[in-house]
């Protein structure tokens, strides 16, 4: 696709020529194939077959809508980024409003480039370095409570660690007793994300509570109470600690029930979004570990050079790039954040294309990142391929585990330094095996979770 986007910005020329200029894709409704090919619970499989049959763009209808598909960088781009100000995020985007209310995912506009500002200073190169402290102690917390030969479900664990790191270090709260309950109602929500993406009208039988959604809404009511301590707490220490929180008070005083409404979504979108996504980033790293032992020793290996400290500090984690390159490459093979969407506001050209307002965009992390063209034997795990020489060679837009453009992850920083400092400080201590028999497969809801978990068995160095 040399010159498949050189005509993208003509659209005058686009807007001359009759009707909508469509890219090739499914002659039938997909609601034909849903029934008869396709399941809705995975749609990773339908991203692949579309990227697989029809390259770079793919169009289908969902009943009236129009939706595109987009496996190529060029594009990617143009959507993200030259065209961004005509994108919105899309349906499944906006129905998780449901949870996290008008939070930074889900916000657009000015709400949205104000709640960024807002947090903006607590994901400061300074203030992520501070963080460092927090994030060893409460690993070693974890290293230590482990025993030699346990069989235990290291996705559970590292989100129960990840929980932790988030509320000590953004939010200055010790969830400690509260960890499990937390983690539990999150698990039942992601239980029923499907169900309440594919439901009609959500928005509204929400408040009649049909049996998915009571749970859905006690799940939910337990989340905020979590969170409504953990700001109140904070209210009563009356002093500014410099956290997020702090700077989330100062920017909005909570003085009525609608500032304390937006305050709670906030803290809620960062807190998910902060743990979930590292969470299942490492949860994946281990078991990419457990399959490759030449990597694996490796890795090791960096681990035990970390010279003169029982534990390793922040000023280890520029040394420690072979662990970066693990984790990036795991990132490229298991993307937490497996798929994005954007919803047009008017009609826009995208390469020799033209199409209409209201159409959808899909891109997947999970299949671009797995698409030949741009790695070579994609679907192996090779850490070496983010070695500098390797990164100048890579077209931007095809590794995009953390988004692009404008709604860029504002913690990537912060979640770069967390895994390396995780990873490193359980590994001093610890290998971990995969459990044989052990069903592994990813499942795609708001995030790329383990379907079955990742039991592994814990085999001390």
């Amino acid at each position: 696709m040399s010159t498949a986007l050189q005509h993208s910005r003509e659209r005058e020329v686009f807007q001359k020529k009759p009707g909508y200029r469509f890219p090739p894709g499914f002659q039938r409704n997909l609601l034909w194939f849903a029934l008869r090919k396709f399941r809705p619970a995975n749609p990773i499989f339908l991203f692949q077959h579309l990227a697989d049959t029809y390259g770079d763009i793919a169009h289908y209808k969902l009943g009236h809508h129009h939706i595109v598909f987009l496996n190529h960088p060029d594009y990617i781009r143009e959507v993200l980024v030259a065209q961004n100000d005509n994108f919105i995020k899309e349906r499944t985007v906006q129905r998780t409003k449901m949870l996290l209310g008008e939070g930074m995912i889900t916000s657009e506009g000015s709400i949205h480039r104000a709640q960024r500002m807002t947090a903006q200073p607590a994901f400061h190169r300074q203030r992520i370095a501070q963080y460092a402290s927090v994030i060893v102690e409460e690993t070693v917390r974890m290293r230590e409570s482990w025993r030699a030969g346990e069989q235990r479900d290291i996705s559970a664990d590292m989100m129960h660690l990840t929980l932790n790191v988030v509320a000590r270090t953004l939010f200055a709260t010790d969830l400690r007793e509260e960890v499990c309950e937390l983690a539990a109602a999150i698990n039942r929500i992601m239980g029923l994300y499907n169900f309440l993406v594919m439901l009609p009208l959500a928005e509204w039988l929400v408040h009649v509570r049909p049996p998915g959604l009571a749970a859905f809404v006690r799940a939910r009511n337990r989340i905020d109470a979590v969170v409504f301590r953990m700001i109140d707490a904070h209210l009563r220490k009356r002093r500014d600690e410099g956290s997020l929180l702090d700077m989330m008070l100062a920017a909005s005083p909570v003085d009525n029930p609608e500032s304390r409404q937006a305050l709670r979504d906030q803290v809620i979108t960062i807190f998910l979004a902060g743990y979930e996504t590292v969470a299942n980033a490492l949860s994946w790293t281990w078991y990419l570990l457990s399959q490759n032992a030449q990597c694996e020793e490796k890795f090791h290996a960096e681990v035990d050079s970390v010279p003169g400290r029982s534990v390793p500090t922040v000023e280890d984690v520029p040394r420690l790039r072979y662990t970066e390159n693990v984790i990036a490459e795991s990132l490229r093979l298991y993307p937490p954040a497996w798929a994005m969407g954007r919803y047009a506001r008017n009609d826009f050209a995208l390469g020799d294309y033209f199409l209409p307002a209201r159409t959808t965009v899909l891109i997947s992390q999970f299949v671009t990142h797995r698409d030949p063209r741009f790695f070579r034997d994609p679907l192996r795990f090779d850490p070496d391929r983010f070695s500098p020489e390797e990164k100048v060679r890579r077209k931007k837009f095809t590794y995009f585990p953390f988004g692009a453009g404008t709604r860029q992850c504002i913690g990537e920083s912060f979640a770069w330094m967390e895994g390396v400092l995780i990873l490193a400080t359980l590994a001093q201590k610890w290998k971990l095996q995969l459990v044989p028999g052990h069903r592994v497969e990813p499942q795609p809801l708001i995030t790329l979770r383990p379907k079955y978990g990742m039991l592994m068995r814990l085999n001390e160095r």
